[in-house]
């Protein structure tokens, strides 16, 4: 256990880190206002599923941590967007 690294992140990391994400909240916002039909559900799912990337990649540290963690989370998430999609499909063909 002790040869393990521990990641310190820099302040600069931070800041840019909360910039994207309120950029994203901002554009979040924003497409409400544009009328694209269904797909304003989707935009806006889409959009908070990269900020939820961002999250779990910086601030939950997976970015830096062993590889077999990502593994793990990248098939929770799709697991999950084969659930969206398949919900989606049902929403815009009833």
């Amino acid at each position: 256990m002790s040869d393990e690294k521990h990641h310190i992140s820099s302040y600069l990391s931070h800041i840019m880190v909360l910039m994207g994400l309120i950029v994203l909240t901002v554009i979040t916002v924003l497409i409400t206002s544009v009328e694209m039909g269904p797909y304003n559900t989707a935009a806006a799912m889409l959009i908070a599923s990269i900020k939820g990337a961002i999250v779990l990649l910086y601030f939950m540290h997976l970015r830096f941590d062993n590889k077999i963690y990502g593994v793990m989370v990248a098939i929770v998430i799709a697991i999950f967007a084969a659930v969206i999609v398949v919900t989606f499909f049902d929403y815009l063909y009833r």
